[in-house]
């Protein structure tokens, strides 16, 4: 769905739950199919950070309804990667967080069992951002390096270079139409006064960030990455996929 289409109320279909892993059914499993609607949702248990053959063949029960993804951000991440490669991204996708949730945080979703289960039926489904890497992932939440020594740009401008305590990419919910802006920088310089105080954060926002640095850990959406960080880029897709956030009054 393209950044300049309204946003879109419910529209009657299945609600098709996947609940990514034990902990996550367990938490939403029952719950879930009884306050949606029983007679319209279907709940499958699905392994944590599901895959092709666990998401594909189900998407065709949520045409014309909602997906809901309970589960971690990697969970949500993962299920966004299948709808990006089945050319789906319009299909409306509820989340469900288990656990602390920076995806939550950044999209402005409740983690209250309530209040989420609330926006997954009757909040309003739109257009977000979203924000890729160069290795066939995406960001829900955040990715997160540690300290390294390198060079961060965001689109063309350099954000730092030399020592640094750690950079943050996160989606960027204001970053405006396709082609403007989506992603957000954070990097945080080196620790001042021998330690004791916290290094300067450097911002940005923008299309594009990268980084290139002596090898340096990373942490994509709360999941360590097994492979040394040395180069990376983060983009803003060609098309936006679409969020069910709450109904503003």
């Amino acid at each position: 769905m393209s950044a300049h289409l309204p946003p879109r109320s419910r529209t009657e279909g299945l609600f098709l739950v996947l609940t990514c892993g034990d902990t996550a059914h367990d938490r939403w499993g029952e719950r879930v199919s009884t306050a949606l609607d029983p007679t319209a949702t279907r709940v499958v248990a699905v392994p944590p950070r599901p895959g092709k053959p666990d998401v594909d063949p189900l998407l065709g029960s949520a045409e014309g309804g909602r997906l809901v993804v309970a589960g971690t951000d990697a969970d949500l991440a993962a299920v966004l990667v299948r709808l990006l490669r089945a050319d789906r991204l319009g299909v409306p996708v509820a989340f469900l967080p288990v656990g602390p949730s920076e995806a939550a945080r950044v999209w402005g979703l409740p983690t209250d069992p309530g209040a989420a289960l609330d926006v997954a039926r009757g909040g309003v489904a739109g257009p977000a951002p979203l924000v890729r890497d160069d290795r066939g992932g995406v960001v829900v939440g955040a990715h997160e390096a540690g300290a390294f020594d390198g060079v961060v740009y965001c689109d063309e401008h350099e954000v730092l270079r030399g020592d640094a305590a750690g950079l943050v990419v996160r989606p960027d919910p204001d970053g405006g139409s396709v082609g403007v802006g989506g992603v957000a920088v954070v990097v945080t310089g080196p620790r001042r006064l021998a330690g004791l105080r916290p290094g300067v954060e450097h911002r940005a926002r923008g299309r594009a960030a990268t980084i290139g640095c002596r090898p340096a850990s990373l942490r994509r959406d709360g999941v360590d990455d097994d492979r040394p960080l040395e180069r990376r880029s983060w983009y803003r897709h060609t098309a936006d996929w679409t969020l069910v956030r709450p109904a503003t009054p």
